[in-house]
């Protein structure tokens, strides 16, 4: 055998332990976040984006936001979101690629946030989850009550999305 393969180390920083925090007495704590999995479909109209209105009662309420959703246990993000796209708009659509995968964190509670491009849909887009919906300039969205996940992210939204 090589004499390498059994060499002693010869400072400290060679050596790799697992255990360091306590063999120094102090412990790593490390916060441990609740990670939800969100799905977020563009829809674009000539130059314009679908935005929905977050009910008031609902988490972050008020915001307008990208339609889509959490993603359900033993589903993948593209049916999800073809779920959720049922659930709150009543159409029926064909999910294209994913364009962006961001994170976030809303004090305790992270999100993982799959932005996906909506390539078609069948039926006409109604307010069955939101207050409201509105088909927007996307220059428009920094001067809207948006989501902090989705305003810190505009930048790489408009150039994925071509908008």
């Amino acid at each position: 055998m090589p004499h390498s393969a059994n060499r002693t180390p010869q400072n400290k920083s060679d050596v790799k332990s697992d255990n360091s925090a306590a063999s120094n007495g102090k412990k790593h704590t490390r916060s441990k976040k609740n990670w939800i999995p969100v799905v977020a479909g563009i829809l674009k109209k000539g130059n314009t984006i679908l935005v929905g209105q977050r009910p008031e009662t609902h988490t972050l309420g008020g915001l307008w936001e990208f339609p889509g959703g959490k993603i359900e246990m033993g589903e993948s993000p593209e049916y999800a979101l073809q779920r959720e796209l049922r659930e709150e708009l009543g159409i029926e659509a064909e999910i294209g690629d994913l364009k962006i995968a961001c994170t976030h964190s809303y004090g305790d509670v992270g999100i993982l946030i799959l932005f996906y491009e909506v390539l078609f849909w069948k039926g006409e887009p109604k307010a069955q989850h939101h207050t409201g919906l509105e088909w927007v300039e996307p220059s428009t969205l920094p001067t809207r009550n948006i989501p902090e996940a989705n305003r810190k992210n505009l930048p790489r939204i408009y150039k994925a999305f071509n908008l």
